[in-house]
Order: C-alpha cells, then sequence, then structure tokens
C-alpha cells in the first residue's frame, strides 16, 4: 500500500507493533525443552490481546498461529508438539498479522541457548545484510539494486541467497505490489522504490543452498541442497530519506 494520511500511518504502526512485541517476546520465551507449539501458542495470546489475528491462517489456513522453523527448516514450518527445541538450534519465527484492516510482517533468526553448532556467524551476516538494505533504501532506488546489495554482501561472507524466497509490499493485504524483492540481482527488474510505499524487506542468507523446496506437508521449506538459513525482516514505510521502520520494536538487529 501507499501511506496517504496520518490515519492509514497510525493503523500501520498499531498492527506493527502487535507482530513486532509478539515477535521480540517470542524469541526471549523460546528456551531448550519447550516445544515448538508452546511458543507459538505463547505469541498466539499476544497477538489475540492486541486484537490481532494471525496473516498466516487468515491468508492460507497455514496449521499455527505463527511460522516456526528450526535447523534445517529454512521457513514456514509447522508449529508442533513433537518439535522440542535444543541447547544452540538455530530457530526462525516469522510473525504476520492483521488488525482493523492493516496487515504487517516481520520475522528474525536466532540461535536458542548456547551457540554450540557455531549459527551465530550465519546469523549476523543476516542481520548486517538486513539493516545495509535498509539504509539504502529510500525512494527511486532501484529494487534491483537493493537485491544486488544484498548478494554482495552474503558473497563477501562466505554465504548465498535463496533465489526463490522474496519480500513484498504489504499493507491493506498480507502480499501486495511491490512483490519479488528479490535478495540478489534481477537485471530485468527496471522497478523503484516508491515514496510513501510500504514494504516488507527480508533477508534469506544460507550457508549452502540457494533455492527453497517445500517438504511433503506442503508448508515447510528446506534447501535443494541441504545447509541452514537466516532471515531477518522488518516492514517499513519508504520515504526521501531513512525508511520508516515500523517493526522496530521487536530488536532483531540489536
Amino acid at each position: 500500500m501507499s501511506i496517504t494520511n496520518e490515519h492509514e500511518l497510525a493503523g500501520m504502526q498499531k498492527i506493527s507493533e502487535a507482530v513486532a512485541y509478539t515477535l521480540k517476546e517470542m524469541m526471549n520465551y523460546a528456551q531448550p525443552g519447550m516445544t515448538t507449539k508452546e511458543v507459538d501458542e505463547y505469541g498466539a495470546k499476544i497477538l489475540s490481546g492486541y486484537g490481532a489475528k494471525s496473516a498466516p491462517y487468515l491468508t492460507y489456513g497455514f496449521p499455527g498461529w505463527t511460522c516456526i522453523s528450526v535447523d534445517n527448516e529454512f521457513c514456514h514450518g509447522i508449529p508442533t508438539d513433537k518439535r522440542i527445541l535444543k541447547e544452540g538450534d538455530l530457530i526462525n519465527i516469522d510473525v504476520s498479522a492483521e488488525l482493523n484492516g492493516y496487515w504487517s510482517d516481520n520475522g528474525g533468526s536466532f540461535v536458542i541457548g548456547e551457540d554450540v553448532n557455531s549459527h551465530q556467524k550465519l546469523v549476523n551476516a543476516s542481520k548486517d545484510i538486513l539493516q545495509k538494505a535498509i539504509d539504502h533504501i529510500k525512494g527511486g532506488v532501484r529494487i534491483a539494486d537493493i537485491g544486488f546489495l544484498m548478494e554482495t554482501e552474503a558473497k563477501k561472507r562466505g554465504f548465498k541467497v535463496i533465489k526463490n524466497l522474496a519480500g513484498h509490499g504489504i499493507g491493506k493485504s498480507l502480499h501486495e505490489q511491490p512483490d519479488e524483492l528479490l535478495n540478489y540481482k534481477n537485471r530485468f527488474d527496471l522497478r523503484r522504490f516508491k515514496k510513501n510505499s510500504v514494504v516488507a524487506i527480508e533477508t534469506f542468507i544460507s550457508t549452502s543452498s540457494n533455492l527453497a523446496v517445500e517438504l511433503n506437508d506442503g508448508w515447510t521449506m528446506v534447501g535443494n541442497k541441504g545447509g541452514y538459513m537466516a532471515q531477518h525482516e522488518h516492514t517499513i514505510v519508504v520515504t526521501d530519506g531513512k525508511p520508516i521502520i515500523l517493526t522496530q520494536m521487536n530488536d532483531i538487529l540489536n
């Protein structure tokens, strides 16, 4: 969507606060020994307290309130009482929701407990790349140039990007134009970011794979060449200068 008045901005700020606070609290809550379903239900209560509704459940009938992916799962992991978190697991939580007709999306990867499996370097790379991308986004900037920046920064650190996952426009629904905000340069994409537009900008930084493939459960995605992936995502408003980070409260880049 494009923000045209204060009422719309306030609506986006409210739902963005809901998803950002939920994500932050879920990341703090998750501990070794818990199931991903426990973490998901904790997040569901927070969203409900805001009056917000789970976007993946509303939009796609997803079997959970949030997406929780562990270790080799890249994204869209289904919360379950069979998946027990362990010390050193790489976890990604993605929280998106709707409130009063406005939608917002955010996510973050983190290591639970001690980094016994050496995932922190990947997590830090993803955070740094998202911060750099946001710092370079403003009205008139080519979308493909931000993709090029993300892939270049990933390569510098010895990582790859996932080419079939992307950020997207958001606001009046979960996925809007501009879609396909890729983590690499599509030289055929001549679009530019537009001032006042709202986008969910996200990283997909990987150790080994360059594509995500869906498992038989119809939701969970893993890498085509295995390995691990870190994702960090903010919903932002594009301006003439630094973007307004609507989901700043989640603290994912700290």
